[in-house]
């Protein structure tokens, strides 16, 4: 059930094309006297305690089925080329079945020196976890917190006061870096402070504007009932502004509804210390179309000149307005 689940959710994923985020509403100034080349500008960027060439991920998208094992081994090869950090999708169907370990396990295969990070959600063991990370060797953990997705799944979970114990004894048994990630409707303000005190040093907000589960769900649904929550949660945006207060004590990193570098470079200077990708990793592999990722890395540079910045770092310097 899980394994057929989890290719509907990548069919499902590419039919999307309906859902707009408000990156559009972030308006940075324009500098028309850089002081830098091109070649002067550095990508470099430091998140989840390692070094990394450029500030983007390809963040958690699958694995658990033979057709997730081909995607995983192209993405793998992509993130291998540009030396990406990458994210499986979640693990527990390799948890319940060691026949769907390999679909996971290929990433390592493919890029065994690459910075890797596991997935699973807050109903694992610390037992689970170690063994998540375990089958692919990874260097972080991620766990997804996704409340609105298991209400809108037909067979979703309906119990969830145990998340944040569970999420405490991961934290603190755990020899990896451990980022808490929501899958599309954002984390809040109240949520982020939840989680510091359960000494989570890592948030992924993944707000509204990507990947949408509750239609995802929705559209795999009998019932069809939930059309009414498409929008709901926290655009990514909107969760990067509401959480300005933490980002002093906590990393925070930014996904949902990257579709651009002008995005990724409007997260960076909200306060995000990267910047997760999927949709847009997703077609260039189904699309064989992986030019598109060098023009993107190339074109993150080239908006560092319009905004008249050298180092990721400087962004958090950069002016902008926000309009309603």
């Amino acid at each position: 059930m899980r394994s057929k689940r989890k290719d509907e959710h990548v069919e499902y994923a590419l039919k999307q094309d309906k859902f707009v985020s408000d990156f559009n509403r972030v308006h940075l100034v324009h500098q028309a006297l850089p002081s830098y080349d091109l070649e002067d500008v550095s990508l470099k960027s430091h998140y989840l305690n390692h070094d990394f060439a450029l500030p983007i991920y390809i963040n958690a998208m699958t694995g658990g089925s033979d057709k997730t094992l081909e995607i995983n081994k192209k993405l793998a090869k992509m993130a291998q080329k540009h030396q990406l950090a990458m994210a499986v999708g979640s693990q527990h169907v390799a948890l319940d079945d060691p026949k769907y370990e390999a679909s996971f396990r290929v990433v390592r295969d493919v890029y065994p020196e690459g910075f890797l990070i596991s997935n699973v959600n807050a109903n694992a063991t610390v037992e689970e976890a170690q063994r998540a990370i375990a089958m692919i060797d990874a260097n972080a953990l991620q766990i997804h917190i996704n409340p609105a997705q298991e209400l809108s799944m037909d067979e979703g979970d309906r119990h969830f006061k145990h998340w944040a114990q569970h999420i405490k004894a991961i934290v603190e048994s755990v020899s990896v870096p451990v980022l808490i990630k929501e899958v599309g409707n954002g984390l809040s303000f109240e949520t982020v402070e939840k989680l510091i005190s359960l000494g989570v040093e890592h948030v992924d907000v993944s707000g509204r504007g990507g990947t949408n589960f509750i239609w995802i769900e929705n559209a795999r649904s009998q019932f069809k009932r939930y059309d009414y929550l498409e929008n709901w949660g926290l655009s990514t945006i909107e969760a990067l502004l509401d959480n300005q207060e933490h980002m002093k004590s906590i990393e925070i990193i930014a996904s949902g509804g990257i579709k651009t570098p002008l995005d990724v470079i409007k997260a960076l200077v909200l306060g995000a210390k990267a910047v997760g990708i999927s949709g847009f990793f997703l077609k260039a592999v189904m699309d064989d179309n992986l030019i598109v990722i060098d023009h993107f890395i190339e074109d993150l540079r080239k908006l560092m000149i319009l905004v008249d910045v050298q180092k990721i770092s400087d962004l958090s310097t950069v002016r902008y307005t926000i309009s309603r």
